[in-house]
């Protein structure tokens, strides 16, 4: 990724024959490859351009999708409060453009497994496309599927489901059963609030779940650049709602 003097962010492909090419000039990518990272370079123009390998987050808000991807500020959340750690055990549906597939694969580590479902194809395509440039290759700990999440979770008995698709509350059944490990973590996305309200009360009507949160994250930037000190003129506000629950074991009876 490279950096221009006002904070403009190019995206870029290496390839040792290619070269960039912007409103201040062109830059050859040789002149990138193999270079430390933070290397300062300068246009054809006379503009330094500052080469960084990108971040997660940059990756994802730049890279060409076909899903609606979730963004930075929601990702985060997700991980912490659906409590994805190394060697969790996680079915994501659906894989979308691979996005939060590859913040999971990060967080379960290399101990831990991630199996993606998406149902189109087409879908499927280019988040496979999407991951593989990121990391160079599909992580091991990453299993691809095309498919229905209600027949794959329950194969693979996961400790953390989380779902980024129209009707999670579709999916309370399947998790209330083998679906989800007993004391394990369900978490949804969704943008709209009947969507929301919708899973709440399939949770609560399920009778096996407890610790139901519903939230949005709101993400506002600050200038701060000498004397100036304000909110910034524009801010990421309502993208979508997260419902995190916990599921319970069965009800033991007590002994006489």
């Amino acid at each position: 990724m490279l950096f221009d003097p006002k904070g403009r962010r190019y995206l870029l492909t290496l390839r040792q024959d290619g070269s960039f090419a912007y409103h201040r000039g062109t830059l050859a990518h040789s002149e990138i490859v193999g270079r430390e990272a933070g290397v300062v370079l300068v246009s054809s123009g006379g503009e330094r351009l500052v080469a960084l390998r990108p971040r997660l987050a940059d990756y994802v808000l730049k890279m060409s999708r076909g899903a609606t991807v979730l963004y930075p500020k929601d990702v985060g959340p997700l991980l912490v409060w659906a409590d994805i750690a190394p060697g969790s055990v996680v079915v994501e549906a659906g894989t979308g453009s691979g996005a939060l597939a590859m913040a999971l694969v990060r967080a379960v580590g290399p101990q831990g497994r991630v199996v993606s479902v998406e149902r189109r194809e087409d879908h499927a395509a280019i988040a496979k496309a999407r991951i593989e440039a990121f990391f160079g290759e599909i992580p091991s700990n990453l299993e691809l599927r095309i498919g229905e999440v209600a027949e794959v979770a329950p194969e693979v008995e996961p400790d953390r489901l989380v779902l980024d698709i129209p009707e999670p509350f579709g999916v309370v059944e399947v998790a209330a059963g083998s679906g989800l490990q007993s004391g394990g973590v369900f978490c949804s996305y969704v943008p709209t609030v009947p969507q929301m309200a919708q899973t709440a009360a399939a949770l609560d009507d399920a009778g096996c779940f407890v610790d139901i949160v519903q939230f949005e994250v709101l993400h506002r930037e600050w200038v701060a650049h000498g004397r100036s000190l304000r909110p910034s003129q524009q801010m990421v506000g309502h993208t979508g709602f997260l419902t995190v629950a916990r599921k319970t074991a069965p009800l033991v009876a007590a002994e006489d």
